[in-house]
């Protein structure tokens, strides 16, 4: 009973998990492999694969720079006016070396910030008054504000 059970299983093994067996006439070669055009499609399908990563890629990059820029901008809006809020300046208030005030070590702010997409910032009026700036305007602004949207659309509660 058990030699038969094992020869069924056998049996059962080479018929249903064993490739299929083609007969060829004898003489003839079997070729395998990729033909010239297969592996032209698989190189153009992987290229354009790649393509539509890197410009995915560029796209999210951009995208975060945006954002860690305006979390810059936030950062540096909030630290200003807990700065005047601390010292009773109101807003429009001239403070000389506001920046130096803010931004430093042991200060509201550790560093200046840097703009992840190259950009430069500049700090105060565009006059170059260091004055607390009223609200619904930023201290601080990125050159990339008006060709990227590295300025939120409202940031009046900053």
């Amino acid at each position: 009973m058990f030699s038969q059970a094992k020869f069924v299983s056998r049996v059962f093994h080479q018929q249903f998990t064993s490739p299929m067996k083609v007969r060829r006439p004898s003489g003839q070669r079997v070729l395998s492999g990729m033909t010239l055009l297969e592996l032209t499609v698989v190189i153009l399908v992987l290229l354009l694969l790649t393509t539509v990563l890197f410009f995915g890629a560029t796209g999210w990059k951009r995208g975060t720079d945006r954002a860690v820029c305006i979390m810059n901008l936030q950062n540096v809006q909030k630290s200003v006016r807990g700065y005047a809020n601390l010292n009773g300046y109101a807003p429009g208030t001239i403070v000389p070396n506001l920046k130096t005030q803010v931004i430093g070590l042991g200060r509201f702010l550790g560093a200046t910030p840097i703009c992840p997409g190259q950009g430069i910032y500049l700090f105060g009026n565009p006059s170059g008054t260091d004055m607390v700036p009223p609200i619904g305007e930023l201290y601080m602004k990125c050159s990339l504000s008006a060709i990227e949207q590295h300025e939120p659309a409202d940031h009046d509660g900053w």
